[in-house]
């Protein structure tokens, strides 16, 4: 019945709309996935064995049940697991939960404007976008909420990075100490906007594979509108004109506003090599040299990134069609 429920929904039919909600794919998908995502986030926040892990993924059924059956269906998916992290948690956790996974998963959804049950295709533009714009907004959140603390955000950063290192057994130097304060706020940022967009590719694939959504949407072909560059250019001047040792958070939001950009240069590489024949090697020297000169990659993926989005607002290249 269930699989004949997302049929109806794939052919523009809601599933079992006049049915009980057991019947209906569209709420069985919403409390399973809001259970397993509030499962995973309570394993990860007690501190138990593989944490880490669970914590990444807790919001792949986030995803299932957005891009599978609706929003609606997401909304209800977060209710759920709301609530069952209250009951086996606390607000804190929840609150945890909520703006670090549920709220950002919630704003691609809606920026994506698909609808499987519509038969209406994911748009990837926004949601891209909205990789570099929902970190930066927590961060310029969080630098206001704990502006009335002592050192403010950059004073909340200095000592989670005193912890890091003590528990690393590492010297805190204060030159070391300097460094992490100033990109730490952005890092966690990228890493948790990776974690969300690997979590989104993983939950394409799936429902691609079950016959819920016809086609994954296509990730690497998604490009940043023109329009954005501008974001990362205003922080730029709000981090040259701070003051000198108090430009933690400008360089942590120009930063952030920077990973979208990134991201494009490595899917515009992808796109540039199609035509070698030593693809995969090329593509895995790439990587390589990502994780052994980090900064000079990043830097150097980033200002590709650059280039293909101005090289796409003059005209040069038509982009390719979004699925």
């Amino acid at each position: 019945m269930a699989a004949g429920n997302m049929q109806n929904e794939q052919h523009g039919q809601p599933a079992n709309s006049g049915g009980s909600i057991a019947s209906d794919a569209r709420w069985l998908a919403a409390g399973a996935a809001g259970l397993v995502a509030a499962i995973l986030a309570l394993w990860a926040f007690r501190g138990l064995p593989g944490g880490s892990l669970a914590l990444w993924i807790s919001a792949t059924p986030l995803f299932l049940a957005g891009m599978g059956f609706g929003t609606t269906a997401l909304i209800a998916a977060i209710g759920v697991a709301s609530l069952a992290m209250l009951l086996a948690g606390n607000s804190l956790m929840l609150g945890l939960f909520l703006a670090a996974f549920a709220a950002p998963v919630l704003a691609l959804v809606l920026a994506s404007g698909g609808d499987p049950r519509r038969g209406v295709t994911a748009q990837l533009t926004l949601p891209f976008a909205l990789l570099g714009v929902i970190p930066a907004l927590g961060i310029g959140v969080a630098a206001i909420m704990l502006a009335d603390q002592q050192g403010g955000l950059e004073g909340a950063m200095r000592q989670a990075a005193d912890m890091a290192l003590a528990k690393l057994g590492l010297p805190a130097g204060e030159a070391m100490i300097a460094d992490l304060v100033r990109v730490k706020a952005a890092a966690i940022g990228f890493w948790v906007m990776l974690a969300l967009l690997l979590n989104a590719a993983a939950a394409g694939s799936a429902l691609t594979r079950l016959g819920i959504l016809a086609t994954a949407p296509a990730w690497r072909e998604a490009r940043l509108p023109a329009w954005y560059l501008a974001l990362p250019a205003l922080a730029a001047l709000g981090w040259f004109a701070a003051d000198e040792g108090a430009d933690a958070v400008p360089l942590s939001i120009m930063l952030a506003l920077l990973v979208p950009v990134f991201l494009h240069g490595l899917a515009a590489f992808h796109r540039a090599t199609r035509a070698l024949r030593g693809r995969p090697m090329v593509l895995g020297g790439a990587y390589a040299a990502l994780l052994v000169i980090a900064v000079p990659m990043a830097l150097a993926a980033t200002g590709f990134g650059l280039f293909d989005i101005v090289n796409a607002k003059r005209g040069r290249h038509a982009p390719p069609p979004q699925t």
